[in-house]
């Protein structure tokens, strides 16, 4: 029979006890997103989302997010120029979706497909929703310096990247006329066919829009006939390329003129699906030299490890640089394959090494999962609980196609091309939030305290 320890003894094992109790739970409420070297998973120059332990796999789950109380409901007051003629308040619902879709430290990996379409999207509606007071749908460049400074202030007072002209390539310009001649709401519609513009684009379908471009003709025939203002001709081929600058700020022109016809959401939807189709049809990723994986896997691959080595390590380059689409995984699997053909490599080595189209997308948590994005039009959204969360996109392991030859597949509006099976609803309403799952921590840290309450409360 074993003795029994003395009294005082006890007291202090349950002193200890309590006191390492304690500190576990001080630290799961203080320390709630780490950022020490622990807290992001380097690879190169990127820092990219860890996924906290779990004894269940839970995936799509990075550790960094927005503390519950910052920064959206903690907003910083923005030190505006007070030189903008910009009617904030007409947009001010999309500037909050801004805000949340450029999130600080999502912004560069969503860049392509959310933060810069919203960017864009809003500008424009900043400044037609402007011209309805001012007739104009261009700002001068002074005025379109302190604007695009205003903008900056108010998006990142709350909680977008400080980076936001550079992620998307905004310059003061974009806020003007630029090389279009017209820019007076006057002079646009006495030369364009305003109302057939209108009933082209106020009621965009943004699943048959990129393969009708009814709404985009409409545009690009606006934006032609505008561009010959000063010219006095009809005929644009000769005088402006169709695929010249001016006729590109002639669009910007026209897509302001849409947004003061329709309210701010209706404006949204539309600029947001025609952008949608311009990103979906090409893939964003920078392809490195292939030359490591021709050396394993051209010609008759003599060694199968050596080749999926090869090619695991160099698929790792790509999940390094940004969030893409599903669609745009398609481009990007089709245009790799190209490469690969190219360097003697004719063996589909995608089936071989078990590559799918999760594989070109960010890799997120220790699990490496990939998120791909909707093809359709998406936000982030956030919750106070949980922090900037936005949806996921096949979640089941979807095959990267080889391509069959060294040409790249035809628009997939044709019929007769051969995809792997998509989700029914592309808008992603059945794929998962890659969020931040705090709920489990908080959880655990109120039970614990309610542990050490209850020894103190009995004297134990």
């Amino acid at each position: 029979m074993r003795e029994r320890l003395p009294l005082n003894l006890n007291n202090a094992l349950l002193k200890l006890f309590l006191l390492s109790l304690w500190l576990y739970t001080s630290k799961c409420t203080l320390v709630e997103y780490p950022q020490d070297s622990n807290s992001t998973q380097k690879k190169g120059d990127d820092f990219l989302p860890v996924e906290p332990p779990s004894e269940e796999p839970q995936p799509f789950l990075p550790f960094l997010a927005p503390s519950p109380l910052a920064p959206f409901t903690n907003q910083s007051v923005p030190h505006l120029s007070g030189q903008c003629t910009l009617n904030f308040s007409a947009a001010e619902s999309m500037m909050s979706m801004t805000a949340i879709d450029c999130w600080e430290f999502f912004a560069p990996f969503l860049a392509n497909v959310i933060c810069c379409p919203q960017l864009d999207a809003t500008l424009a509606v900043l400044v037609g929703q402007s011209s309805k007071d001012t007739k104009i749908l261009a700002l001068n460049v002074t005025h379109a310096k302190h604007c695009l400074s205003d903008v900056d202030q108010i998006l990142v007072g709350q909680g977008a990247s400080s980076d936001l002209q550079k992620v998307c390539s905004i310059r003061p310009s974009n806020l003007t006329e630029a090389s279009c001649p017209v820019k007076t709401v006057s002079d646009f519609e006495n030369t364009v066919d305003s109302s057939e513009l209108l009933l082209a684009c106020e009621k965009l379908d943004p699943v048959n829009e990129c393969c009708t471009q009814t709404c985009e003709n409409a545009i690009s025939e606006a934006a032609r006939s505008i561009a010959l203002k000063d010219y006095g001709l009809s005929d644009v081929s000769h005088v402006v390329p169709e695929n010249s600058s001016r006729i590109d700020d002639c669009k910007i022109i026209v897509r302001r003129w849409l947004t003061s016809k329709l309210d701010p959401s209706a404006a949204k939807k539309v600029l947001r699906g025609l952008s949608n189709c311009n990103v979906n049809k090409a893939c964003p990723l920078v392809f490195p030299n292939t030359k490591g994986v021709a050396k394993h896997c051209g010609d008759e691959i003599s060694n199968q490890t050596a080749c999926c080595n090869a090619m695991e390590s160099y698929v790792t380059h790509l999940q390094k640089q940004s969030f893409i689409t599903n669609l745009q995984a398609l481009n990007c699997a089709a245009l790799l394959g190209v490469k690969l053909h190219k360097s003697n490599i004719t063996r589909n080595i995608y089936g071989l090494c078990h590559i799918t189209l999760k594989d070109f997308s960010l890799q997120v948590g220790t699990q490496e999962s990939g998120c791909l994005l909707p093809s359709l039009p998406s936000d982030a959204t956030f919750d106070k609980s949980s922090g900037i969360s936005f949806l996921c996109d096949l979640n089941d392991n979807i095959a990267a196609p080889w391509p069959s030859t060294t040409q790249l597949p035809s628009s997939s509006c044709n019929k007769t091309v051969k995809i792997p099976a998509l989700p029914a609803a592309t808008s992603g309403q059945s794929g998962r939030r890659l969020t931040t799952d705090r709920n489990r921590s908080v959880h655990i840290c109120i039970i614990l305290y309610l542990v050490l309450f209850y020894f103190f409360l009995f004297d134990c």
